[in-house]
């Protein structure tokens, strides 16, 4: 008995002294900094792709040893600015996030290579991002969103020992299923008018005519993309700044579907595998079917499902309600514990 006691006492004191290790952060220590030159937070990570080094462009917000979450931004070719929407949600939670602008976008260098634009490589890359960065897997989050969504379930199902919790947002699990939501659902939304001239131009390679953009803004963007009267300012440096050489290579030119390297992706038979616990987010309004993304949530381990009821695409804009702290929850939720989070 006396050793079973000890025993006992050995465990719940190692278990507190790690838990001592890596206490909640305070006000000062989030936003110390402690480097030798004060960069704000960035740092360039150099990258070995099979084409060579380069750089890619990361900044850290915050410090807390517990909680680190890497943001993946969509595409591919945008940026991270339109994430800046989460500093109004996540420095108050003391939760520490690192913006990153993939190879090809933003701050990162941008080769001119069509080979680097697989999801292969992106998937190297992010694993290299994360070892500069020192994350591991209990402090680790990753968060993708649309094309990044991609990315972070690549990345999860390859090296997902490293991950403690995984946020895929606003991005469906299937590509053709994906095709298959925008031909029978949100182009049936849409005027007939308006469809058949974005196809007749779309028929035509006329994605550069002043035209489609005139008919995509008000009928599919604004309804779809982001349902904010005025666009913030974060969005359209985002859109500013794609890439789209690198969009047009991997998802196609028309906003229609993908065509491009994309267009057969599909890991609905893979995602049982994925063990950490896993939050779906989704958006009533949103290009991908919510009701997928629902269904997803259902098919990991460990999923929980977040629905942005009045969001689109951008729905950490448009539904900042529902999106920022739902965000929060679970991360602190999974940070305790929990498996998965109900909201």
């Amino acid at each position: 008995m006396r050793s079973v006691l000890a025993l006992l006492g050995t465990i719940f004191f190692t278990g507190a002294a790690a838990f001592a290790q890596s206490p909640q952060p305070t006000l000062r220590s989030y936003f110390a900094n402690t480097d030798a030159l004060q960069t704000g937070g960035v740092r360039l990570i150099p990258i070995k792709t099979p084409k060579g080094e380069f750089k890619v462009w990361t900044k850290r917000f915050g410090h807390n040893p517990r909680i680190k979450l890497l943001l993946l931004h969509g595409g591919p070719g945008a940026t991270h600015e339109y994430f800046e929407a989460l500093e109004g949600f996540l420095p108050a939670e003391g939760i520490e996030f690192i913006y990153y602008d993939q190879l090809g976008s933003g701050g990162s260098d941008q080769p001119k290579d069509d080979d680097l634009w697989t999801i292969a490589r992106f998937v190297e890359e992010v694993e290299q991002v994360r070892l500069a960065l020192g994350l591991n897997k209990d402090n680790f989050y990753l968060l993708g969103h649309s094309w990044g969504g991609i990315l972070a379930v690549e990345y999860a199902l390859k090296y997902g020992a490293n991950i403690k919790g995984l946020i895929i947002s606003n991005m469906m699990m299937s590509i053709p299923d994906y095709n298959r939501h925008a031909e029978t659902v949100l182009a049936k939304q849409m005027d007939p008018a308006v469809v058949k001239e974005v196809k007749e131009l779309e028929a035509k390679n006329q994605y550069d005519n002043p035209r489609y953009m005139e008919l995509l803004m008000p009928n599919f963007y604004a309804k779809h993309l982001c349902r904010l009267h005025e666009w913030p300012d974060a969005v359209n440096r985002a859109f500013a700044h794609l890439n789209k050489n690198v969009y047009v290579l991997m998802q196609g030119p028309s906003e229609f579907g993908a065509s491009g390297r994309l267009e057969k992706w599909d890991r609905k038979a893979d995602l049982k595998t994925l063990a950490m616990p896993t939050l779906v987010i989704g958006a009533k309004h949103d290009t991908m079917d919510p009701a997928h993304m629902k269904w997803v949530s259902q098919q990991v381990k460990s999923g929980s499902f977040l629905l942005c009821p009045n969001g689109s695409h951008m729905s950490m804009w448009d539904d900042q309600r529902a999106y920022g702290p739902g965000l929060v929850k679970f991360l602190k939720g999974t940070d305790a514990g929990k498996k998965t989070v109900t909201f």
